[in-house]
Formats: C-alpha cells, sequence, structure tokens
C-alpha cells in the first residue's frame, strides 16, 4: 500500500481528507507542525488522527525556527506584501513542507498531500517548496480533483461526513468565516468576509489582540534591543526568537497593535478579503525600521526599498526555495551587519511612537546635521554641490524652453 505524509492541522478540511486520502488506498501519516498556533490543543488533534485510522501522527516543533530562519530573515527586508500585509501565512507554508518532507523522507513515503484549496495561494506555496527539495515528489492536493469536489462541494457536505464518521471538528455549517493561525499572525478569510460591506473588524473574534477601543487608557513602553538586524532581547531581557515574538504578542496585543484589514491580489490572479493580526510582528517591522534609519547608508536603504516588492512577492508566490531568493538573503545579511542597538517605542490604543533610539553604529552626527551656528558642516559647498546637480537642467532649459 502506498505511503502519504498530510500536512494536518486538525480543522474541517485536512479532517475530512485524512479519511479520503485512506480511502483513496494510501497509508496517511498526519504531521502536525507545530507553529505556536495558540488556540490548538495539540494532543486532541493527535488523538483525532490516530482515531480516524492514520497510519501514525506526530508533532514537529517548528515555532523556534518558523520566527529564527523564517520570519526575521524578511523582517530584515522590511517585506510586506502589497505594502501592507506581514505575510505571516505566506513565511510559514515552505516549512510546513519542509517538515512533512522529511517525516515521507523516514516513513519511506512518496506523496505529499495539504487541503489547500485549487483557488488559493496555499497551494502555491506548499508544492513549489516540495517540488524545490524534493523533484520527485507526488503532490496530492484533494480540492484539485473532480472526484472530491463532486462529493464535497461545500461546508455541510463536509461537516455531515464527520458526523457520519464521527469525526469530531469545530466547525459548523454557520460559522462566519474560516481562520489560520501560527505564533506570528492570525488571518481571517472566506464566509461573511467575502462581503466587501462587512466591517471585519467588527466581525471578526480576535485571537491575539485587543480592539484599540478596549486597549489601556494609557501609554506603555517596550523596548526592543537588535543584533545585526535579529531581535535579540525585549525591555532588556535577552531570549530566543521565539520567546521574543511571544512576548511582544502579548505586549502589542493588550494594546491593540497589529489589526489589518486588506484585498489583496492572490497569485492564482482573483483578488480576496483578508482579516490579520500581527501585534508582535508589527512592534518588530516598527523598531527595525527605526534602527535602519541611523545604522544604514542612505544608497543602501533606497536599494533595498526598491526589492522590497521583489521580495515579498518571491514569499507571497511560494519561491522560498530558489536561487534568487537565496541571493536576496545573502545581500540583506550583508547589508544588516551594523544594523545594531536598541528602540524604545510607546504604544497607546493601536499606535506606535517613537520614545528613543541608539546605536554604537549610528551615522547620526549632531554636529553635521543640527541647524545652530556652527558645526562641522560648511554650507559653502552646498553651492558647487548644486550647480553640479543643477546643470543637466539648465543645458536642457536652453534647448526646450519650458513655458511658465
Amino acid at each position: 500500500m502506498p505511503s502519504c505524509v498530510l500536512a494536518y492541522s486538525g480543522g474541517l478540511d485536512t479532517s475530512v481528507i485524512l479519511s479520503w486520502v485512506m480511502d483513496q488506498g494510501y497509508d496517511v501519516h498526519a504531521v502536525y507542525v507545530d507553529l505556536g498556533q495558540p488556540c490548538e490543543d495539540r494532543e486532541a488533534i493527535l488523538n483525532k488522527a490516530r482515531d480516524a485510522g492514520a497510519a501514525s501522527a506526530r508533532i514537529v516543533d517548528a515555532r523556534e525556527e518558523l520566527c529564527r530562519d523564517f520570519a526575521f530573515p524578511v523582517l530584515k527586508w522590511q517585506a510586506k506584501y502589497e505594502s501592507i500585509y506581514l505575510l505571516g501565512t505566506s513565511i510559514a507554508r515552505p516549512l510546513i513542507s519542509k517538515k512533512c518532507l522529511q517525516v515521507a523522507r523516514e516513513v519511506g513515503a512518496n506523496t505529499f498531500a495539504h487541503g489547500a484549496t485549487g483557488k488559493g495561494n496555499d497551494q502555491c506555496r506548499f508544492q513549489l517548496a516540495a517540488e524545490a527539495l524534493e523533484p520527485g515528489i507526488e503532490v496530492l492536493a484533494p480540492w484539485r480533483r473532480q472526484e472530491f469536489r463532486d462529493k464535497f462541494p461545500g461546508r455541510t457536505e463536509m461537516i455531515a461526513y464527520c458526523d457520519q464518521r464521527k469525526i469530531p471538528v469545530k466547525a459548523s455549517v454557520s460559522k462566519p468565516y474560516s481562520s489560520d493561525e501560527n505564533c506570528l499572525h492570525i488571518s481571517y478569510e472566506a464566509g461573511q468576509l467575502e462581503d466587501l460591506n462587512v466591517n471585519g473588524v467588527e466581525l471578526v473574534e480576535f485571537g491575539m489582540t485587543v480592539s484599540p477601543q478596549q486597549a489601556p487608557d494609557k501609554i506603555e513602553n517596550v523596548k526592543i534591543a537588535f543584533e545585526a538586524g535579529v531581535p535579540v532581547a525585549v525591555n532588556g531581557q535577552k531570549c530566543d526568537a521565539v520567546e521574543i515574538v511571544r512576548q511582544l504578542n502579548v505586549i502589542g496585543g493588550r494594546n491593540g497593535i497589529g489589526r489589518i484589514d486588506m484585498v489583496e491580489n492572490r497569485f492564482v490572479g482573483m483578488k480576496s478579503r483578508g482579516v490579520y493580526e500581527a501585534p508582535g510582528m508589527t512592534l518588530l517591522y516598527e523598531s527595525l525600521r527605526v534602527l535602519e534609519q541611523i545604522t544604514l547608508d542612505r544608497e543602501l536603504t533606497h536599494l533595498r526599498d526598491r526589492l522590497v516588492p521583489e521580495v515579498a512577492e518571491l514569499v507571497y508566490y511560494g519561491f522560498w526555495y530558489a536561487p534568487k531568493m537565496d541571493a536576496l538573503f545573502a545581500l540583506i545579511n550583508q547589508s544588516h551587519r551594523n544594523v545594531t542597538g536598541q528602540v524604545s517605542l510607546n504604544l497607546y490604543k493601536g499606535n506606535v511612537t517613537v520614545a528613543g533610539r541608539e546605536s554604537p553604529y549610528s551615522l547620526y552626527d549632531e554636529g553635521i546635521a543640527t541647524m545652530e551656528g556652527g558645526g562641522s558642516y560648511n554650507q559653502d559647498d552646498a553651492e558647487g554641490f548644486l550647480r553640479i546637480q543643477g546643470l543637466p537642467g539648465r543645458v536642457q532649459a536652453r534647448v526646450t524652453p519650458r513655458s511658465y
């Protein structure tokens, strides 16, 4: 009997898919990749897979790896898809693929199954990552099979199937949206959120943040330290990557930080509406940006900023394991060698303001920048600078004068 590894979350889709793939004649090894999902009972999920007949079911702890090796390199790039989305789900998918393939190699499976639909981005991320790591792997995506869609045209049929087979699921026919979570963020989409006139932040029951209106009526200060562009400490306490994200999720969450509602362009071509919350990562993005302002050279900063959309697209589309991405990560690691220091932020009802910043590698020279008299900058030098800068414009103006 052929073996298959299933990226298993224990939700409605993968609960149904586990049984359906078994019906197709596979031994199914369920792999729950622990990414710090804040609202899930891991042991209950594994027991459900075993009770459903999985050949094996295991938890793979990838929380530290997700933050250290996936989220923080993207953070260095300040990469946001379409200038807004912090890529929390996108970042996690290639890691899930990697962990599932490691299990597949261990159990001798040559098929990798997942529960992503044929309409979304996750199918791209899972498959592109899996094939880049293991070119001979067979990817089984039931939602892209007509026979699966005929059997399960909607949630009602899937829930009935689980009831018939006594598979416990939290989903109900009336649930107004679906969600995906890890320690970086929670995303909410589908259901009533497909109506653009529905207020998303009022509909969603957020799992990581309070609303800005419910946040404390006082400023909370947080200090975040970096070494070579990597977060290393919160409020003076050094800790590992996942603990930094966890602490900042708590701090940002209680101050209403990090909620967005956007309509984005999926890789497959359609527009979709999503509501996201990412309190800790929002604070990391903001604090690193502030530190970069005093430690990164102007031309290097502008080069990075021009490349940000490229990086965000590569992550969003699923090209994590690609030579272009390898080269871009090498570039950002080189550029951020001296992005070291500490940033102090004030948080208040969803807002983030800068309270202070310091770095041993600061390029800010008060003696040069001061608007007071004296200083080490000779303003006479600007005369020649501007005459040279203006030379092309003066020549052009003589040849083709502009009316004014």
